[in-house]
């Protein structure tokens, strides 16, 4: 199992601490030994799964298909007024993470940076509504010859950290990891009206493999 590069230094800071916790524990209280270790290998079993990266290629690749940015379940599928940068009627597809999804969020198209703000604010729960436009987010527009799309990766009431590897101007291809969200989080999807949608709400998606929808 692959391991991704934001949870190296925390799974490092976790062993040492566990194995500090557990050497105590032998050395003060052995019959708690047992228990602890459990509780350990419990531990380090849910950190090593939230910070699994598998190796994924785009099934299909093809420049009118929109593949999903993340893992999870979609949770929004409607028509909203995006306000940040087409300031127009878009179809918006949100997709919630848990902490048991993997949290690598990758290129729906292949295409170019666009435009990309970073937004500090509130960190209300992912799947608050509200959350889209008063949490602390990124905002990335990708766009080629056949479309346009905004992507916003979203801070929970847990994540509080969100990654991103690209800027303004920089080329990505379909399925190409552009970004990481630590623990519970949400990614939106504001699409041109008209796109062919493929998902419904309360499916599960994965990054770079399953289709959102086409131009």
């Amino acid at each position: 199992m692959r391991i991704h590069r934001e949870g190296i230094s925390i799974l490092i800071v976790f062993s040492v601490f566990v194995t500090t916790v557990n050497l105590i524990v032998a050395w003060y209280l052995p019959i708690m030994l047992p228990l602890t270790l459990f509780g350990a290998l419990v531990l380090m079993g849910l950190s090593l799964n939230f910070f699994r990266n598998p190796i994924r290629k785009v099934p299909k690749p093809d420049a009118q298909l929109i593949y999903a940015p993340a893992d999870g379940t979609v949770v929004v599928l409607e028509e909203v007024e995006e306000t940040e940068f087409f300031k127009d009627k878009r179809l918006q597809v949100s997709i919630f993470m848990s902490i048991y999804n993997v949290h690598a969020n990758r290129s729906p198209i292949d295409g170019e940076i666009i435009y990309f703000k970073y937004h500090p604010g509130k960190y209300l729960l992912a799947r608050h509504p509200k959350s889209s436009t008063e949490n602390e987010r990124n905002t990335l527009v990708f766009q080629n010859k056949n479309g346009t799309l905004l992507i916003r990766q979203i801070a929970g009431a847990v994540a509080r950290r969100i990654r991103c590897y690209v800027k303004q101007g920089d080329k990505v291809t379909q399925g190409q990891e552009f970004g990481f969200i630590k623990f519970g989080s949400r990614a939106d999807l504001f699409l041109p009206l008209g796109t062919t949608l493929n998902v419904k709400l309360g499916d599960q998606v994965k990054a770079g493999i399953d289709v959102i929808g086409q131009f």
